[in-house]
C-alpha cells in the first residue's frame, strides 16, 4: 500500500482517478494543499515562495494507506483508499485530509464520504476552454468563531453561519482568509469568482472557474500568532511613512489648484495639523490621460513646492478607466493593455463617458500606466496616489463578460485590485522610494505587501453605515490588510447645512481619530457646477468639507480630536511597526488580544486600536451614553473620567457629543487620561 503516496523531500503527493493531490510545508507551522484533474500548477497569486530553511524540522511518514506530514505546530493526516465501487463496478480512488494542532487536536478535516452518501470533499466540473468549476467541502467545528474575509457591508463580527460572495464590488473587498477561534487560519488561494459558506455542519468554498483547488492552512495558539504566519506567507506591509500617521484632508472635489492650496494654507493659519491633502477625480482632461488639466491646475510644480513648504504631501486620484477619447486609448487598445469584453460592444463603464479598464494583470499594462503617471505626476514630486475604482467597478458586475491577460474574469477577476496596487508600488520602489502607501478602494490577498491602504468605498452617510465600518475594519485587519480607513462622515447623503449630519460627522470624526489612517472625505451637498473658461461643463464639486465648514460648535469638537490624533502619533507609529514586522492588524477585534474571553468574539460595536486602547464609539443618533464590554484579563482606565474598571464586565458610560468612550489597558497611555473629558 505504500505506493498510494509519493514522498519527495518534504512534499507529499497522491494521485488517483485522474486527480493529483500535493501537500507541502509552506512557511512556519503552515502547509499548502493543491489538487487538480491532471497535474497541479505553480500559481503565485498571493503566496510567496518560502525559504526551505524554515522547513528543516518537517517530517513526512507513510504507513500503508495513511500518510502524515508535520511542520511545526501543524500536522496533516492523509487517508487514501482504492478499491471496487460496487455500484459502478469500477475501481475508485479517494484521499481525504485532516488537520491537527501541536497537541494532536483535530482542527478540521476535508468532509467525509458519508458511507452510502458517496460525498466528495473535492469536486470538479469541467468547463469549455479547459478550466473547471470546483468546490471544497470541510468538516469544521460547529461552535467555532470566525473572523476575516475582508470587507463586507454587514455588522456581524462572527462569520460562523454566514455565506459570502467571493467577488469585489464598490464597498466590498473579498480577501479569502479566515481565522478560527479553534486555532487555525485558512487561505482560499484562488482569485476566482465564487462563494464561501461557513455553516454549522460544514464549510464550503467554491470557484466558478479555475485550474485547481489551492489552499493554505496555518495553526497557532493565538490570533496574533496566526496573523504573523499569514503575513510571512503573503507578505508584510511596508512601514507606514510618517505622513500616514496624521490627518488627511479631502473632498469631492477640489476643482482647481488654487482652491486646494487655500485649504492647506487655512490649516496652517489655524494651527491645524495636516499631513496629506488630496486632489480627487476629474482633475484630468479625459479619463485615462493621467495628468492635470492645465486650465484648472496651471503649475503643478509650484503647487507641490508650496505644499511641501507647509509640511503637506499631495495625493492625486488615478482611475483605471481609459476613455475612448483619451490620448492614450488608441495605443493601449492596439497593444492589448485594456480589459477586453467577451461579447457585445467593448465598453465597460460609462461614468464620465464610455471607457474601458486598464488590464493591470498584464505586466506591460502596469508598466505603461506607471510610465504615464510618472510623467503626469511623478515628475513634480508627487508620490502618493489614490487608486479609485479598483474592484474594478464595472457598470454591471457580470464577471464572465470580461477577459484579462491573466485569464477569464470568472477565473482571475479578484486579482485586479492587488495588481493595481502593484503597478504603483513597483514604479515607486524602482525610483527609490522606500516606504510606499497608496489609497485604494479594494484589495485581495497579498495587497498589503504593495502598500495598499484600503478605504471602504462609496458608503452612505448614516449611523447604521458607520456601525458597519467598525466590523469592516476589524475583518480586513484579520484578512492581512492592516491599513484601513473610511470616508469620515460617509461618502454620500450628507449636507453641510443639516444638523443631523453634523452629529453624525462628529461621531464619525471621533472614530476616525482611532483608525489606522484618519481621513475626511465625502460628497457633501449642496454641490455646485464647475465650468471651463469657454463655458463647457466639468464634473461638479461638492460643498465645503473642511473642519471649519460645519459651524463653530462642530469645529470646536473636530479641532480637539485632530490635535488628539497628533498626540497619538508615537503610539500609532508603534502600531504600524507591529503591522510591518509582525503582521499584526492596527484595528483589532477584542478577540485578537483576548481570545479566551468568549464575549470578545461577539462584540461588533467596539474594537481595539492596537493592544492598549479599547474604542467604543457612539453609533446611534441622539445617544449620550452607551454600554461597553471590558475584556477579562486586564484593568481598564476610562480616558474621559479616569475611572478604573476590572475586566470581564459591562459598564455604562456617559458619552455626550464631545466624548467617545475610550479605555486604556493596564495603565497604558496614562498621559491621555482626562483628554477625552467633556468639553
Amino acid at each position: 500500500m505504500t505506493d498510494l503516496f509519493t514522498v519527495d523531500g518534504t512534499t507529499l503527493r497522491w494521485s488517483g482517478g485522474g486527480e493529483t493531490l500535493v501537500i507541502e510545508p509552506w512557511g512556519r507551522d503552515s502547509v499548502r494543499v493543491r489538487s487538480a484533474l491532471g497535474d497541479v500548477v505553480d500559481a503565485d497569486w498571493a503566496l510567496i515562495r518560502q525559504d526551505p530553511a524554515v522547513h528543516g524540522g518537517t517530517t513526512v511518514s507513510v504507513d500503508g494507506a495513511t500518510a502524515t506530514l508535520t511542520n511545526g505546530r501543524i500536522t496533516v493526516v492523509a487517508t487514501a483508499w482504492s478499491g471496487l465501487d460496487w455500484q459502478t463496478g469500477a475501481l475508485s480512488h479517494d484521499c481525504r485530509l485532516a488537520f491537527h494542532d501541536a497537541d494532536g487536536r483535530l482542527l478540521f478535516s476535508e468532509s467525509a464520504s458519508g458511507g452510502a452518501l458517496k460525498l466528495r470533499s473535492r469536486t470538479y466540473r469541467p468547463l469549455a476552454g479547459g478550466g473547471v468549476s470546483a468546490e471544497l467541502s470541510l468538516d469544521t467545528p460547529a461552535g467555532e468563531h470566525l473572523a476575516g474575509m475582508g470587507q463586507y457591508q454587514q455588522d456581524l463580527v462572527d462569520l460562523k453561519g454566514c455565506t459570502l460572495e467571493l467577488a469585489h464590488r464598490n464597498s466590498q473587498a473579498s480577501v479569502p482568509f479566515v481565522l478560527s477561534s479553534e486555532g487555525y487560519g485558512f487561505l482560499w488561494h484562488n482569485p476566482a469568482i465564487g462563494r464561501a459558506t461557513f455553516a454549522s455542519n460544514r464549510t464550503e468554498w467554491s470557484a466558478q472557474s479555475c485550474r485547481q483547488l489551492d489552499y493554505w492552512v496555518t495553526a497557532g495558539p493565538t490570533p496574533a500568532a496566526i496573523s504573523a504566519r499569514y503575513a510571512e506567507a503573503t507578505g508584510h506591509a511596508p512601514m507606514m511613512p510618517e505622513h500616514g500617521l496624521g490627518f488627511w484632508q479631502c473632498k469631492l472635489r477640489y476643482s482647481s489648484q488654487e482652491e486646494l492650496l487655500e485649504v492647506a494654507r487655512e490649516h496652517v493659519r489655524r494651527g491645524l495639523p495636516l499631513d496629506v491633502i488630496v486632489a480627487d477625480f476629474f482633475h484630468w482632461p479625459h479619463m485615462g490621460d493621467f495628468r492635470f488639466e492645465e486650465e484648472f491646475w496651471p503649475d503643478p510644480a509650484a503647487m507641490v513646492a508650496e505644499l511641501a513648504d507647509l509640511g503637506v504631501e499631495l495625493m492625486v486620484s488615478v482611475w483605471p478607466q481609459v476613455s475612448l477619447e483619451s490620448e492614450n486609448f488608441a495605443e493601449m487598445s492596439r497593444r492589448n493593455l485594456l480589459v477586453s469584453s467577451n461579447r457585445g460592444i467593448d465598453v465597460q463603464m460609462w461614468f464620465g463617458g464610455p471607457s474601458r479598464f486598464v488590464d493591470v494583470t498584464n505586466p506591460e499594462a502596469r508598466a505603461f500606466l506607471w510610465d504615464r503617471c510618472r510623467e503626469g505626476y511623478g515628475q513634480y514630486g508627487i508620490r502618493l496616489f489614490w487608486l479609485d475604482e479598483a474592484e474594478p467597478e464595472y457598470g454591471v458586475y457580470d464577471h464572465d463578460a470580461y477577459r484579462y491577460h491573466a485569464g477569464q474574469g470568472t477565473e482571475v477577476g479578484n486579482l485586479y485590485p492587488q495588481a493595481f496596487s502593484r503597478a504603483f508600488f513597483d514604479g515607486l520602489t524602482a525610483q527609490g522610494q522606500g516606504s510606499v502607501v497608496n489609497l485604494v478602494r479594494c484589495a485581495w490577498a497579498g495587497s498589503q505587501r504593495y502598500g495598499a491602504l484600503v478605504w471602504s468605498g462609496d458608503i452612505h452617510s448614516d449611523f447604521p453605515t458607520l456601525r458597519r465600518q467598525i466590523v469592516a475594519g476589524v475583518h480586513l485587519g484579520v484578512a492581512g490588510i492592516p491599513w484601513f480607513t473610511t470616508d469620515i462622515g460617509g461618502f454620500g447623503g450628507g449636507r453641510t447645512d443639516d444638523l443631523d449630519f453634523h452629529e453624525l460627522l462628529v461621531r464619525w470624526f471621533q472614530v476616525g481619530t482611532f483608525l489606522p489612517v484618519m481621513r475626511l472625505h465625502g460628497d457633501r451637498g449642496p454641490s455646485h457646477e464647475v465650468r471651463a473658461a469657454d463655458g463647457s461643463p466639468r464634473q461638479p464639486s461638492g460643498a465645503a468639507n473642511e473642519l471649519w465648514s460645519f459651524g463653530p460648535a462642530v469645529y470646536d469638537v473636530l479641532e480637539r480630536y485632530v490635535h488628539l490624533r497628533e498626540d497619538l502619533r508615537d503610539y500609532t507609529r508603534e502600531l504600524m511597526a507591529a503591522a510591518h514586522t509582525d503582521g499584526q492588524p492596527v484595528m483589532r477585534g477584542l478577540f485578537h488580544e483576548f481570545p479566551d474571553d468568549p464575549i470578545g468574539w461577539t462584540v461588533a460595536d467596539q474594537y481595539l486600536y492596537g493592544p492598549s486602547l479599547l474604542v467604543a464609539p457612539v453609533l446611534e443618533a441622539g445617544a449620550t451614553s452607551r454600554r461597553v464590554y471590558l475584556p477579562d484579563g486586564a484593568t481598564w482606565t476610562c480616558l474621559s473620567s479616569g475611572a478604573v474598571h476590572e475586566g470581564g464586565r459591562w459598564v455604562d458610560v456617559d458619552a455626550p457629543l464631545t466624548v467617545i468612550p475610550v479605555f486604556a489597558r493596564d495603565g497604558a497611555l496614562d498621559r491621555l487620561v482626562g483628554r477625552l473629558a467633556p468639553a
